[in-house]
Order: C-alpha cells, then structure tokens, then sequence
C-alpha cells in the first residue's frame, strides 16, 4: 500500500538527480515517488513520465503542499538554502545535494530549523558513507590518533571542463539532462571549484576529525571569476591546524585524487581514497592497515540518499549532518573571502 511507503518529493531534477538520486528511490520497495519539481515544462514531464511521479509542478511550494515524508533537493546552488528551508517548514526529513548553502549564516539557520522541527538533515557527501569509513570515524572517536594536531586534505578531480570552457564532462553526452552552465560557472550562484568539490573532502575531513574550525587563511587561482584551485590553511577549536588544497585538475576518465593524513599525539593515519589505501602508524609500534578491496573507495552517492530514508524510519545514522554541512560552507566562505583579501585570516561562522 501507499501508505505504507515514504512520500518521496525531488526538488531541482536536475542532471544529478536523474543520475543518481531518483534511481536509488526508485528501487526502493518501501518509497513512493509522489511529486517532482524543476523549470521546463517539457523536461518536467519528461521526468516525470519515465521515473513515474504521482505530480509534477514547476513550483516547489505546490509540490511541498503535499506535504511529502521526505524531501531530496537538488536544484542550483543558490536555491538550496530557500528550498531546504520549505521542505523542513512542509515537515519532511530533507537530503540538500552540497554545497549545503552558500552563505553559512544560512547554512546554521536551516540546522537550528532542522532541529526545532525534529527533522532529519542530510547532504550529499557521499565519501563520508563509502565503506570502512564509518569505522574509521568510530576509531579516531574512540582515541587511536590522540589528540589530533594536524590533517592535510587534498582533492584533484577531474572536473576542469565543468568550472571552466564550454565542453563539461564527457558523460553529460548520455545523461538525461545536461546541466546549465550558470550552476557551475556563475561565482554569484556558487560556481567554482570551493563550493563545487572542496565541499566534498572538507565534509570528510570534519567527519573523521570531529573537529570544527575558527579561521581560514587562504588563496585561489582564478580563470575569469571562477576559481580552478584553493589552498588553505584553518586553524581548528583545539589548536589543531589543517593544511587544505584542491584542484581542478585531474584528466577526464580518471579517479579522482582524495587523500587525508591524519597526524595525532599516537601517530599518524593515512587515508588515500584514490588508491583504496589506509593505513595507521602508531608511536607504540602499531602498523595496521586497512583492508580495503580494489575499487571499494570509488566514488558514488547512494549512501546518502539510503542514510535519508532509514533515518526517515527511525533507523540508520546520519554520517553527512547539516552540522557538517554548515562547517563545510562556513570554512569555504571564509576560505574565498581570504583569497579576496590577499590571504589575510578570516573567522568561520560557526552555530547561530
């Protein structure tokens, strides 16, 4: 029965969405596909018609009128925050692909109305669910590092031809859609490579770490308005420093280059995400490594939206919390905002 099934509402069906997250709902036995929203009539119904939604409006009030038991939105960047917020207002438990929000005040006030509504919220940082990561987590939690005193994160991926030129990815040539150009290349609307990829290893980053920033200092290397490349340095709540870098850089039809290492008062953590290795070395002689099988660290975002729907059900754990998602844009405002100012340091904004 229906009823019986979480109302699902998708907001922004965009290229993303048809890509990844309307097929994770739809296989789904428990999950009904009650309404979806995005400009264009006729790729409206396009949409609609072959995923099977119940509703179709161009207007995501009309679609939150439903009043749907969750919500994935996925619309252009600088739409996040207005449509989060109305989904969490409908009562929905609410998956925000990232960035979270573009402003962090914004990004603190939707995880204040979150938990006033006693709503679940997610974003889309699929990293933080690929496997052993979890545990991982649970195991720095649990003091194998010590006090953490240092991470360097780094991201190379091969999105170049997204940010910058008019070519995208190659796999855009079969998508269901292809996205505007303005969503990634607009720096008013989000566009760039901070806000586009940096929200992705800065959100792991704060998952394995458990640490929450004060200051950024950083700069970027622009072509036009729109950055290709970030490097920072944040000093964190506990004194800890954070070494950040990030480019668009990889070649199209290759993996991109994810890697954290983790330095503590015990040793140090290796986490290279682009090789499936990770290893941890300890000042009492520990040497472990991670087992991880070929191809296990390959990126995909399906835990997400899976982490969403448990949640929904009272089950699950939410490994990508607006908490997470709120720091991550605050360290990337402030990381911009320092590049425009030659470097200078720049407070994060942290909870309202």
């Amino acid at each position: 029965m229906i009823s019986e099934k979480l109302r699902a509402a998708v907001i922004g069906a965009g290229w993303y969405a048809a890509h990844n997250h309307i097929p994770v709902l739809k296989g789904r036995h428990d999950v009904f596909l009650d309404a979806v929203c995005r400009k264009g009539v006729q790729e409206l119904e396009r949409v609609r018609d072959h995923f099977g939604f119940a509703f179709a409006s161009e207007d995501h009030r009309v679609v939150l009128e439903r009043k749907p038991d969750i919500a994935i939105v996925a619309s252009p960047h600088h739409l996040h925050y207005e449509h989060t917020r109305d989904a969490l207002m409908a009562g929905a438990h609410v998956l925000c692909e990232k960035p979270f929000t573009l402003d962090p005040r914004q990004a603190w006030e939707l995880v204040q109305l979150a938990n006033e509504k006693g709503r679940h919220l997610v974003i889309a940082n699929g990293y933080n669910y690929l496997p052993r990561v979890a545990e991982l987590k649970e195991r720095i939690a649990d003091g194998m590092l010590g006090e953490i005193e240092h991470v360097m994160v780094s991201f190379i991926s091969a999105t170049r031809d997204v940010f910058f030129g008019d070519e995208g990815l190659h796999s855009w040539k079969g998508a269901f859609f292809r996205p505007d150009r303005t969503t990634w290349q607009d720096p008013s609307q989000g566009g760039g490579f901070a806000y586009g990829q940096l929200s992705h290893s800065l959100a792991l980053m704060l998952y394995l770490s458990g640490l929450e920033p004060e200051s950024v200092s950083a700069q970027s290397v622009l072509r036009g308005q729109v950055d290709l490349a970030n490097s920072g340095v944040a000093r964190m709540q506990n004194g800890a420093v954070i070494s950040i870098s990030g480019a668009a850089a990889m070649p199209q039809g290759n993996r991109g280059l994810m890697r954290l290492f983790l330095t503590g008062s015990k040793g140090l953590l290796t986490a290279e995400f682009d090789r499936d290795h990770c290893k941890f070395r300890g000042f009492d002689g520990t040497n472990k490594r991670f087992a991880l099988p070929e191809g296990a660290w390959i990126y995909n975002c399906t835990g997400p939206v899976e982490s969403l729907l448990e949640l929904a059900k009272g089950k699950g754990r939410n490994q990508s919390c607006g908490r997470i998602g709120a720091h991550s844009t605050a360290m990337i405002a402030a990381m911009l905002a320092s590049s425009a100012a030659g470097g200078a340091p720049q407070k994060t904004q942290g909870p309202l």
